[in-house]
């Protein structure tokens, strides 16, 4: 059994700032699989990569059509926070600087009350749509009521062109300013969590490295061995849905420093060499 209190205990002083990256794995609790575990979508299905591949995505009008009838399914649309996602928000809520750096695109961190502010998506979101031409962007339950309409492929209000979910697929860039905002979270916290994730993905998995170097103390929480294990202070393989709320808890109990004490500049991290805040 995990000791709590030791595993946010540190002799480098105050945990004044936390920075979470999550992955898949935080989310499974709420019924949406994840994608590389035993039971994950590409794990059973390999195939089902190519519809997060944009060339193809882009080139295929039948797998556009195969991935507008996937979004009509997909789980995150009846999904309920759980109880990791809601345990971040209540740190938080009760005075912690926290960053939420999430791979996911379910939006289920602000669901759960996490200020969406303090919620970096470096994967995007699945609750908006861009236009691949013009870059129009408009909410994803629109384009969703289109195809329960009939139209399998809708296409740009604006200007005629392929729509895809508002979301970082294989063959694009992340969003260089969310990256950079990112990895200035990372450098200036002094605890790091990484949950529910395989941290096989970069860069986000190097956020990790990136904190270490800075000197935060390291912990994941994943239900199987990482890469990075062993930069960690810890790590813990019980259940998240039970080891993030007992965590808050024991960093709760540690009086974290009021946000005015903290991090400050708005609601961003400080200014690194990876954005400015004049941006």
């Amino acid at each position: 059994m995990t000791n709590y209190d030791a595993v946010v205990g540190t002799d480098r002083g105050a945990v004044r700032a936390v920075a979470v990256l999550t992955g898949a794995g935080i989310s499974t609790d709420s019924g949406i699989p994840d994608f590389r575990g035993p039971q994950g979508i590409w794990t059973r299905n390999p195939a089902a990569e190519k519809l997060s591949t944009y060339q193809n995505y882009v080139s295929d009008p039948e797998l556009r059509r195969r991935s507008w009838q996937n979004r009509l399914a997909h789980p995150a649309w009846t999904a309920r926070p759980n109880a990791a996602h809601l345990a971040l928000a209540g740190l938080a809520a009760g005075g912690a600087e926290i960053w939420v750096i999430t791979q996911n695109i379910d939006g289920l961190h602000q669901k759960a009350g996490s200020p969406p502010d303090r919620v970096l998506e470096l994967h995007g979101t699945m609750h908006r749509v861009v236009c691949v031409s013009c870059g129009d962007a408009t909410a994803m339950a629109d384009a969703l009521a289109r195809v329960r309409a009939g139209e399998d492929d809708p296409a740009c209000a604006a200007c005629g062109g392929i729509l895809k979910s508002a979301t970082v697929m294989f063959g694009q860039p992340l969003d260089r300013d969310v990256l950079g905002r990112a990895m200035d979270a990372a450098e200036a916290c002094d605890l790091f969590l990484a949950v529910g994730s395989t941290l096989t993905v970069e860069p986000a998995a190097s956020l990790c490295g990136l904190a270490v170097d800075h000197g935060a103390r390291l912990v994941i929480v994943n239900r199987d061995p990482t890469p990075y294990d062993v930069l960690a202070d810890a790590t813990i393989r019980e259940p998240i849905g039970e080891a993030i709320p007992a965590l808050v808890a024991a960093l709760l109990a540690r009086s974290p420093v009021p946000a005015s004490q903290s991090w400050h500049d708005g609601d961003r991290p400080p200014a690194g060499p990876h954005q400015s805040h004049g941006q």
